[in-house]
């Protein structure tokens, strides 16, 4: 019997949506509305390999966006009855350490936990209230990115500062890293509790972590999605006085540091553009420094989590970059060879999609690429917390 879930991602501008079957992983519709507030708004919905059904349209609010969706499944299919609806929700500090059903409880604590994450939270409770709205007699569940993390021992997510700030690392990506690390382990044919893994999630954002036997044990990101590896706008981790020096000299409060260091940090401050593609494509000293910084502080991650974890069972690439760019994983393991680390530059190189290894065979440490499924994985959690 099938039961399909509606899984809502929604971002400041935007609604991606999925209606899955988890118990089969078969896709009846996906879509993306984008643009919501500007001038020119977009939706596109594909419900198989046909041409997709498109609109352009003004689309001033999110509410306008989710009746946007409503007509595309209406006009174009398949029928809009999901047994329950799946949110992603960015944040859940310290109170969410798992997928939760939605009540009015909820709906506050993620309201109360937005200053944590104020592009993301409040938005991602938008999508839950109009959800609401739309399906009353729904089951909606939160999965929040943050909640895998929550095993994390307090030597790991403890920030040495006074403890009256009340702040912690949280970790981001939780998702993800729990999907991936469940296929890794399918791949090398191993039960997950007996596996140490490192997980490079690297896309527009990008993170490590350290897993060992499915547990988070530490990772990149910290209190906020800021902390930690060079991203596509993210600057990663810097000098934590970098505010303050900032302030003397150039006369910037802490919100322009902070949102400049979101948003015109990363690849973009490195070479003018978020996007690895355009860097890869340029040959100039400007880009190969970018790429130089970019892989170092993998690399040096990735020799962190050796060290915390004592022995790896495999380094497990995933997100855009991650999985479709094969300088970059090699680079970012270059010179790990006494740890058993290498990638095989054919089978790296080589024109492949999927779940694949691309380290040498028998390699001490196998190198995996595993494409992540954020969408799958929160309806599968969806699933698990729905009434019987």
């Amino acid at each position: 019997m099938a039961s399909p879930i509606l899984v809502l991602n929604t971002g400041s501008s935007s609604i991606k949506y999925e209606l899955i079957d988890p118990r089969t992983r078969e896709r009846s519709a996906k879509g993306l509305v984008e643009r919501i507030g500007e001038e020119r708004g977009r939706l596109t919905h594909r419900t198989g390999d046909g041409p997709p059904y498109e609109r352009e349209a003004v689309f001033p609010g999110h509410g306008e966006g989710l009746d946007a969706m409503l007509e595309a499944f209406a006009a174009a299919g398949p029928e809009l009855a999901p047994v329950a609806v799946g949110h992603r929700v960015v944040h859940g500090g310290d109170r969410f350490a798992e997928a939760v059903l939605i009540d009015d409880a909820v709906i506050t604590a993620i309201e109360e936990l937005a200053p944590l994450a104020p592009l993301h939270n409040p938005v991602n409770l938008t999508g839950i209230r109009l959800a609401l709205k739309v399906f009353p007699d729904v089951p909606q569940v939160a999965v929040f990115d943050t909640a895998f993390h929550r095993t994390m021992p307090p030597e790991a997510y403890t920030y040495a500062v006074p403890r009256e700030w009340g702040v912690r690392r949280f970790g981001f990506h939780g998702t993800s890293c729990a999907y991936v690390s469940r296929r890794a382990a399918a791949l090398l044919g191993r039960d997950l509790a007996d596996l140490n893994l490192i997980v490079l999630h690297l896309g527009n954002g990008a993170s490590a972590t350290a897993i060992a036997g499915g547990r988070s044990v530490d990772t990149s990101m910290g209190m906020t999605p800021l902390e930690g590896l060079v991203m596509g706008t993210r600057s990663g981790d810097v000098d934590p006085a970098l505010a303050g020096y900032l302030a003397r000299t150039a006369g910037l409060d802490a919100e322009q540091v902070e949102h400049a260091l979101s948003h015109r940090g990363g690849l973009l401050a490195l070479t003018g553009s978020n996007d690895m593609r355009q860097a890869r494509a340029r040959d100039d000293d400007e880009a190969r420094l970018a790429l130089a910084v970019y892989t170092r502080r993998i690399r040096k991650y990735v020799g962190a989590y050796y060290a915390l974890l004592g022995r790896v069972d495999a380094i497990v690439f995933t997100g855009g970059v991650g999985e479709h760019d094969a300088a970059t994983r090699a680079e970012s393991l270059a010179g790990l060879e006494r740890l058993g680390i290498t990638v095989d530059a054919a089978l790296n190189e080589a024109d492949a999609t999927g779940e694949r290894a691309v380290s040498p065979p028998g390699a001490e440490v196998p190198v995996l690429v595993v494409p992540t499924d954020e969408e799958g994985e929160i309806a599968r959690q969806t699933l698990e917390r729905c009434p019987a």
